[in-house]
């Protein structure tokens, strides 16, 4: 792994900045077993983990946006604005 957690939350918050405009804090840790990146999105006290395997964090930091990834963001905040 060539980066750190800290650059792939940076990569991901640059690609999506609709995580920036609705206050949604970030937290990224490596799990070992999985191969893959948890990532935890919050935005007062809801939460939504996802994962992005080690392939789709490396197209990321390349400046692929990851798909899956976008989705899980834009499902996020849509419920996060239907529930206000």
């Amino acid at each position: 792994m060539g980066y750190s957690n800290v650059a792939l939350k940076d990569k991901i918050m640059e690609m999506y900045p609709e995580i920036v405009n609705y206050d949604v804090s970030v937290s990224i840790e490596f799990d070992r077993a999985k191969n893959a990146f948890l990532v935890k999105f919050k935005k007062d006290s809801r939460e939504l983990t996802t994962h992005i395997e080690k392939k789709d964090a490396d197209e990321c930091m390349d400046g692929i946006k990851c798909v899956y990834l976008g989705i899980q963001i834009g499902q996020f905040i849509k419920n996060f604005e239907e529930r206000k």
